[in-house]
């Protein structure tokens, strides 16, 4: 969803596990890009991984959410 007024996307994800850790990755303009927000970078796992992985100074990383339950 685009908020114009903050010049921001923003995504609410539903039926996601909670108390583990998810990878993902953004894309702009077609390439993996970094998000500022995320919980931290993990190290790719498998092929599809690998593939979308943003290099970092310390090697190919996906951002990294932790989910919680309420």
């Amino acid at each position: 969803m685009r908020d114009g007024s903050l010049d921001a996307w923003h995504v609410t994800l539903h039926h996601i596990q909670g108390n583990r850790t998810h990878h993902y990755v953004l894309f702009i303009d077609g390439q993996p890009t970094f998000d500022k927000n995320c919980d931290g970078m993990a190290i790719p796992h498998g092929a599809i991984e690998e593939g979308f992985a943003v290099n970092t100074a310390r090697g190919p990383r996906l951002c990294m959410l932790f989910a919680q339950t309420k």
